[in-house]
């Protein structure tokens, strides 16, 4: 894969994780475990801001792996996302352990793109309830993690008051490549 479009994608992902990380950092305290509106489609009805979080952290770090097999979250996070009984996780995560998370999805990110080959980019990822490209997985990944930050850092300006900054592309971590 040409190095330019590596340096664009992996941009661009990592804007929608900062944007992600923005949201964690300035959720009050006493919006983090807060229902944020009833008949949440994500899992069991849970709206919570730290679920709805989590869920997003769980799935981006899936979808980097391009497939289920072998994959376990890092502790203390379990694969109870994917639990065919819809189980929940045990606890509420804090916010140090989710940031946590993101960093780790981060890293994983940014290592998935550097790496990233035009065959590895065409191959086959097949998950029981999806297949698609590694390609165009890692463009849907991209979207559902901006898709969330958005909503949560909505909530937090409808509550706060408080406006969270666009980011147009990430300053955070730079590509190898670039």
């Amino acid at each position: 894969m040409e190095p330019v479009w590596k340096t664009i994608i992996w941009k661009q992902f990592a804007a929608s994780i900062d944007m992600l990380d923005n949201a964690l950092k300035n959720c009050p305290d006493e919006l983090w475990s807060a229902r944020l509106w009833e008949g949440d489609p994500i899992k069991n009805g849970l709206s919570e801001f730290w679920y709805v979080a989590y869920h997003t952290l769980f799935w981006l770090d899936l979808y980097l792996s391009g497939t289920q097999e072998g994959f376990i979250p890092p502790a203390p996070f379990t694969l109870s996302e994917i639990d065919p009984a819809g189980r929940l996780p045990d606890r509420i995560y804090s916010r140090e352990e989710l940031r946590a998370y993101l960093e780790h999805c981060r890293e994983k990110a940014r290592a998935t793109l550097e790496t990233l080959t035009d065959e590895n980019a065409t191959r086959l990822c097949a998950f029981p309830w999806l297949q698609l490209s590694f390609a165009e997985l890692l463009l849907d990944n991209m979207r559902h993690a901006q898709e969330h930050g958005a909503q949560l850092n909505m909530l937090i300006g409808q509550q706060t008051g408080r406006e969270s900054r666009w980011v147009a592309k990430s300053k955070n971590v730079q590509s190898k490549s670039d």
